[in-house]
């Protein structure tokens, strides 16, 4: 018996050794040759990717895309970022244009298999909400009939907005507006009675894009979520290792968190006996070699990103305007449904 464990034993490890170094793929050679990741991001969402004053962009998203990067080559800010609006996103991706989305697109079957996507995780979980002014006097979504509604083409949003009327029996007018920030303007001036997009982005737009003379007061989310949305990266099939890379960028970020190691107190957890954070952080070699980088790419990408709380605290959470609950997206170890496979 003990002969035959240790052949297994043996053959398990030959195994490991040679899956061990991974293979540059197509994807991450040309990402490597030119010097930077090219990321595609939405148009203009505060907390989730914006560019500000000076056209840095900040976001929850774009810490993903920073994550990647920090992985990749050691530095967060060798990224390009291209906005793209909802209709433009796929086709960006499937051309090239870009290597990466990160721009609140939900993980469905269809885009998973059809468009020739691979989706690497999820970001944030959301659902669908819809928004009207005060002066409506409507208090749920079920009183929308007859409502013209500005929703945004080629998305899940508008495919959710036809069924949730068609199951409840409402009719609805669709004012169809590709860009966010006319879709805004037009709710905002009065063109249409609802304004309906992922709940998280209701929530921004209502603290950040109110113009004056109106106050962010003057409108509410009705209670209803009417999907589920779990948005996350998107990248294209065919690269596995590239895939892999932003997967477990993504999953180093709630690892760190779970196991208390963030921006400020990383280089001390360098010196940690704890064999999983010895692990995660490349003191014990290998997990690097997995995937092709450097030891030490989780420790870059806490050490200039962040682990997921601090990136959603900052960007969309309570350090941030919008003062976001954490809600379903808190850790398994909290109740919520945010959890990484262990990095072993």
């Amino acid at each position: 018996m003990f002969n035959k464990l240790t052949a297994a034993g043996i053959a398990a490890a030959t195994l490991i050794g040679a899956a061990g170094a991974a293979h540059a793929g197509k994807e991450l050679d040309a990402i490597k040759a030119r010097g930077a990741l090219i990321c595609g991001v939405g148009t203009g969402t505060a907390g989730f990717n914006l560019a500000d004053s000076q056209g840095k962009w900040r976001g929850l998203n774009v810490d993903v895309c920073r994550a990647v990067a920090a992985a990749i080559f050691g530095d967060a800010e060798k990224v390009k970022y291209v906005p793209l609006t909802a209709q433009q996103r796929f086709t960006a991706l499937q051309s090239g244009e870009v290597d990466l989305l990160s721009n609140n697109t939900t993980w469905t079957l269809t885009r998973d298999t059809a468009l020739g996507f691979d989706f690497t995780g999820v970001t944030y979980y959301d659902g669908q909400g819809f928004m009207v002014n005060k002066k409506l006097g409507v208090k749920s979504a079920k009183e929308l009939n007859g409502a013209t509604v500005c929703v945004a083409p080629g998305t899940t949003t508008e495919l959710n907005l036809a069924d949730y009327f068609r199951a409840n029996k409402m009719q609805f007018k669709p004012v169809v507006i590709e860009k966010a920030d006319e879709i805004r303007a037009a709710f905002f001036a009065g063109r249409c009675d609802v304004y309906t997009t992922d709940a998280s982005a209701l929530a921004a737009v209502r603290v950040a894009n109110v113009p004056a003379p109106q106050k962010a007061e003057d409108y509410i989310v009705l209670p209803e979520i009417i999907s589920k949305e779990p948005l996350g990266p998107v990248v294209r099939h065919g690269d596995n290792q590239f895939g892999d890379i932003v997967t477990w960028s993504l999953f180093a970020m709630l690892e760190a968190e779970e196991y208390g190691i963030d921006s400020k107190n990383v280089d001390q957890m360098l010196k940690s006996d704890n064999p999983t954070i010895k692990r995660i952080l490349g003191v014990t070699p290998g997990m690097g070699k997995a995937l092709g980088l450097d030891e030490k790419w989780v420790y870059n990408i806490i050490k200039q990103v962040g682990n997921y709380g601090e990136s959603f605290d900052r960007n969309i959470g309570k350090d941030s305007i919008l003062k976001i609950d954490r809600g379903v997206n808190k850790l398994w170890t909290k109740g919520g449904l945010q959890y990484a496979p262990p990095i072993r």
